[in-house]
């Protein structure tokens, strides 16, 4: 896949062929210059599945991985992996898509983030599915993570020797009843996040708060051409399990208590999807819709902290083969600061060109 396109406006160089808000400057021109062509090839990706019959039932894997650099790789073009994932009847393992989020709910789309209200997180889980065909039912163990944002004591001496700890995986479920007109689905997540403070300071900040969610999402079938997708997230402490969110913990001042003047506390999170798929014929297909994430910010959070992001986009797809899709797409993102009245946003025009194959060996 080759993607190129123009920004009329500046963001992280790291992210400079899609659009987070997260991303948009928290400032004037913390970025740098508006309006940039880009070229990548990052959205390549590469797959093995297999199936196996044993005298347990059918073993199906799935390994794949594309180019686009996140984390320490961020801005790169380098292995990203995607799926490492096993599964036999009731059981799965491996990295995967998180029971939280629901990739079904992705609209279709060639700018590779998508909506930043809607829960996207692949983890390392250990997956138990006691249902699956036209209702499924499924629980998981998942690999714990969160962020802090440590506003505006972050400089703060005190700060420096507090590690995060976990001691127990999250827990995520899902459910999915599928029918005829599309499928609505409800998933949940709780997690316990803790920080020990290991220096020898006068102030205690160790602490820990539990995070949970909720993520309604369907997809409906309001004619043999159209689709709507839908999805409403609703949680604290959750920020992680999001397309694009900030920190999952906020400072908190405490100026009444002497031995901890600060505290660390979830951040409360609303965020939603609305987008409709259509089919104009054969070879031509389009999207629009809308997306957002509202942060409810603490009191010890710096001014210039992330409070709400905005996504749209619209485009035309063209598939003259079946193997081959091309397509133009409009895309603008916004955002919002908790305190300091500053907002930024940014449009971009994106041209992709796909090539899809695939080979099957049998033995």
């Amino acid at each position: 896949m080759t993607d190129t396109g123009y920004n009329f406006n500046q963001i992280n160089p790291d992210y400079f062929d899609v659009l987070r808000p997260t991303q948009l400057p928290a400032y004037k021109n913390q970025y740098g210059t508006d309006g940039n062509v880009f070229f990548g090839v990052r959205q390549s990706m590469l797959g093995f599945n297999s199936s196996t019959q044993t005298r347990y039932g059918e073993l199906t894997t799935r390994f794949a991985f594309d180019m686009f650099g996140v984390g320490v790789d961020a801005g790169q073009t380098t292995f990203h992996l995607l799926y490492a994932y096993a599964e036999m009847g009731m059981f799965g393992v491996g990295h995967n898509w998180g029971l939280f989020c629901d990739f079904d709910g992705f609209p279709n789309a060639v700018e590779y983030w998508g909506p930043s209200g809607m829960s996207l997180c692949k983890n390392v889980q250990l997956r138990f599915i006691p249902l699956n065909g036209r209702n499924r039912l499924a629980f998981a163990l998942e690999r714990p993570g969160a962020s802090a944002d440590q506003g505006v004591y972050r400089d703060r001496i005190e700060l420096s020797d507090v590690n995060l700890k976990f001691d127990v995986p999250d827990l995520t479920a899902e459910f999915r009843a599928t029918r005829r007109w599309g499928y609505v689905e409800l998933a949940g997540a709780v997690r316990k996040i803790e920080w020990v403070d290991e220096g020898n300071e006068a102030y205690d900040l160790s602490g820990k708060v539990v995070g949970w969610g909720f993520n309604l999402s369907t997809n409906l079938k309001l004619s043999k051409k159209s689709l709507f997708i839908g999805q409403t997230v609703i949680g604290k402490g959750i920020q992680n399990f999001m397309n694009d969110a900030p920190t999952d913990i906020g400072i908190e001042n405490d100026f009444g208590n002497a031995n901890a003047p600060i505290k660390g506390v979830t951040l409360p999170l609303y965020g939603y999807t609305a987008y409709l798929n259509h089919q104009w014929n054969e070879k031509f297909s389009s999207i629009i819709g809308y997306s957002a994430v509202k942060i409810d910010n603490s009191n010890g959070q710096s001014a210039d902290a992330f409070r709400h992001g905005r996504y749209a986009s619209t485009n035309l797809l063209f598939k003259p083969f079946p193997n081959v899709t091309s397509g133009v797409e409009l895309q603008w993102i916004n955002r919002e600061n908790y305190k300091d009245g500053w907002t930024s946003s940014a449009t971009k025009i994106q041209i992709s060109f796909r090539y899809s194959f695939k080979e099957e060996i049998k033995k």
